[in-house]
């Protein structure tokens, strides 16, 4: 069922537990999301990029989304998000399109210019009953930062201007950066836990980690002590579908002109890196934590 993505996080901050926010490009990747999720009977969020939007038509990826959902997991609660809208002529389109949740990135901009169109961001949006989730600091990909030593004070988030801009604009969540880095650039080689920990004692709403493809267990719990409530995961459905479709062209043979055989291999690849995330992420059995019955094979 199309839930809240407000209401999902709020859940997971107040039970201890995280989910993950799993970008999609198509259908193999939606499927595989969804019966993750439902399989594991984990809430769940879905999420595009104005590039995807781009890519396969906003109208079609939202609906795509949506009637997975509601068609083959009512169950499972499942948020759909924009992932990093850099305008608000953008967070506009989506919320026209239906979007309920929205995230607008203004992590490059001045403070002041990214609390400024944030707070109009919030203002368009929370009229319309729609989420917004703000970023302060800077979680860098390969090309804007280089690989070696990286000034990471430089990145990530200040605490005491944290609690002005969420004071501020009125988001419902916010995107840190405690030396995490996005696709294939080199993290800092500890997160810094200390900061993360002023932020949330600083800030009482979810936080989210980006760029959380390689996060696991020790470094998951640390996150999570300290408000962390999602982890978004791109590049290590990237790495599943891309690796499977791979092997499998290059094994099959003639069934290698079968497009169903060969996405749906992608598919079941990502379906099972998803699951393993899931279970990382302490978010198992949360879908019916209500009626307190969970049957997980």
């Amino acid at each position: 069922m199309i839930t809240s993505v407000k209401e999902i996080l709020t859940k997971a901050k107040e039970g201890g537990y995280a989910v993950g926010a799993f970008n999609t490009v198509n259908l193999e990747t939606t499927r595989a999301i969804v019966e993750a999720a439902q399989e594991m009977r984990s809430p769940v969020i879905i999420q595009v990029t104005e590039k995807t939007m781009e890519y396969s038509g906003g109208r079609l990826i939202y609906n795509l989304v949506k009637n997975d959902a509601e068609f083959y997991a009512p169950e499972i609660p499942v948020g759909i998000h924009l992932d990093h809208g850099h305008s608000l002529e953008i967070i506009q389109r989506a919320v026209a399109i239906g979007f309920t949740s929205v995230m607008y990135d203004g992590s490059r901009k001045s403070f002041a210019d990214n609390m400024e169109i944030t707070k109009k961001v919030v203002e368009f949006c929370h009229e319309k009953g729609v989420d917004v989730q703000g970023e302060l600091g800077n979680v860098p990909y390969l090309g804007e930062a280089q690989m070696g030593d990286i000034d990471w004070d430089k990145y990530m988030t200040d605490p005491t201007r944290a609690k002005t801009f969420v004071e501020e604009t009125g988001i419902d969540a916010l995107a840190v950066a405690i030396g995490n880095a996005h696709g294939f650039l080199k993290e800092r080689a500890q997160p810094d836990f200390e900061r993360m920990a002023l932020i949330n004692k600083n800030c009482a709403l979810p936080f989210v980690l980006h760029g959380a493809s390689d996060w696991e267990n020790g470094r998951v719990v640390d996150a999570i002590k300290n408000g962390v409530s999602c982890f978004n995961v791109d590049t290590a459905i990237r790495i599943a579908f891309v690796n499977n479709l791979i092997n499998s062209v290059g094994s099959q043979g003639e069934l290698g002109f079968d497009l169903r055989k060969l996405l749906g291999g992608a598919r079941d690849a990502v379906k099972e890196t998803v699951k393993a995330k899931i279970k990382i992420f302490g978010s198992v059995g949360k879908a019916c934590a209500e009626e307190k019955v969970c049957d997980i094979a």
